[in-house]
């Protein structure tokens, strides 16, 4: 028989075409246990660890390097489109909302689960000396520093200083001049900027091409890096904010979608599968951002209109799991000092963790750098309460990609939501499991 003559080529092109025709969200599943598995038998070579870390680097800069143009693109595009300033109006007023709303959901959340099973009770202080980290200085902490930080004083610096808060408020302002002119230049206008966009969506394809092998990348630098032994003292904490960004994903944010939109949130996990599993592995929202405008345009079908405003905006201010997590961090570290946070308190925690969650989102590791301003905000400033942040952070890694995870679910499902609302037909894409 002729195939037994050709077996082992058969076989490796058999292979080989199989994990190509795969849907991109199983070949990044595969490339991350793959990249688990390298990184815990090759962890202690230095040239497995070198390289890896080395093609994480590219991979992420190649991310980083559309991410600017394609939101200045899109989101102008999108707002140019719109035409009337009433919908614009409309739609910011639903964008801000949703995303209120579904962050002081996961903050409330966060709170139940640390009062409930109290993770902080009996765990030992380590003996370092925490300090502030110096970035907060610039961090706004009210909602009146919020709006001002919003407005850039130059548009082109803030671009390459990756204000994307800042990004976002000129490319809104030049989106809606140019949709009152209506004239030869507007149009000339609307026309470059629509085919920049489209230029830079294809860009995006290329980039996520070679999805999988960055993402392989990223896991086997992580787990190269990762120590096991302080696992066993905060076990209880990690349990906690795990099943907490569990509950919020897989049962706050589908019942929400279902309310809203009357639709199967199978349908919408299932054809958002890229963009999470990036977003697990990347733990960088903006990084995302591209898989995430890619899988609602192509698999649900929401328009560009909505997508270019909602998804940037949510990229950058709508932080769900990041709201859980600092809630609950700042009352695990209360609980490990002995001390019992009042009703009141645990208010202030939240609408801290809110605002915060807006004001630093161009901070790297935001999450962990946050949780100081919210601990500040009740009073736990002593050295035991930041040394307490430093053993949070040797565990961070897993609890960051798993929390970056859920603020991209929920901006999706926001993006849905609000074009389901502006009677946009959603199309989910049935094969993309």
């Amino acid at each position: 028989m002729w195939w037994l003559d050709n077996l082992p080529q058969s076989r490796s092109h058999t292979v080989t075409g199989i994990l190509l025709k795969l849907k991109l969200h199983w070949q990044i599943l595969i490339a991350m246990i793959l990249g688990a598995a390298a990184g815990s038998l090759f962890g202690d070579n230095a040239v497995f660890s070198g390289t890896v870390d080395k093609v994480a680097t590219v991979f992420m800069r190649l991310l980083r390097m559309v991410i600017v143009p394609l939101i200045f693109t899109s989101i102008v595009t999108g707002v140019a489109g719109i035409g009337d300033p009433k919908s614009l109006g409309r739609l910011g007023l639903k964008t801000l909302l949703y995303y209120l709303a579904t962050s002081f959901f996961a903050a409330l959340v966060g709170l139940g689960l640390v009062n409930i099973i109290q993770p902080g009770v009996g765990v030992e202080i380590p003996e370092l000396s925490g300090e502030r980290p110096e970035e907060l200085d610039n961090v706004a902490t009210s909602l009146t520093d919020v709006i001002i930080n919003m407005v850039p004083t130059n548009p082109v610096q803030a671009a390459a200083d990756f204000d994307i808060l800042g990004l976002i408020f000129f490319s809104i302002f030049l989106g809606a001049a140019m949709a009152t002119m209506q004239n030869a230049a507007g149009e000339r206008l609307r026309s470059f900027f629509g085919a920049a966009f489209e230029a830079m969506m294809v860009m995006t394809g290329f980039v996520l091409r070679v999805l999988p092998i960055g993402v392989f990348a990223l896991i086997a630098a992580a787990i190269s890096k990762m120590g096991f032994g302080v696992f066993n003292q905060i076990g209880q904490y990690m349990l906690t904010i795990a099943i907490g960004l569990t509950l919020h994903t897989f049962v706050v944010l589908p019942l929400l979608f279902f309310v809203l939109t009357k639709r199967n949130p199978l349908d919408h996990y299932r054809a958002m599968a890229p963009a999470m599993a990036m977003a697990f592995s990347t733990s960088s929202s903006s990084a995302t951002l591209p898989a995430t405008i890619k899988c609602l345009r192509e698999n649900v079908g929401v328009s560009n209109k909505t997508t270019s405003f909602v998804i940037p905006m949510g990229a950058t201010i709508n932080m769900d799991g990041t709201a859980l997590y600092e809630c609950a961090g700042a009352l695990f570290i209360a609980q490990a000092l002995g001390i019992q946070m009042s009703f009141t308190q645990q208010i202030v925690i939240v609408i801290t963790a809110l605002l915060v969650s807006i004001g630093a989102a161009s901070i790297p590791s935001a999450g962990l750098v946050m949780i100081f301003i919210v601990l500040e905000a009740v009073g736990l400033t002593d050295p035991a309460a930041y040394a307490l942040v430093g053993l949070m952070l040797a565990v961070d890694r897993p609890l960051d990609m798993y929390r970056t995870m859920v603020n991209i679910t929920s901006d999706s499902i926001g993006a849905a939501v609000i074009g389901d609302s502006e009677g946009e037909e959603l199309n989910y894409d049935k094969d993309s499991d």
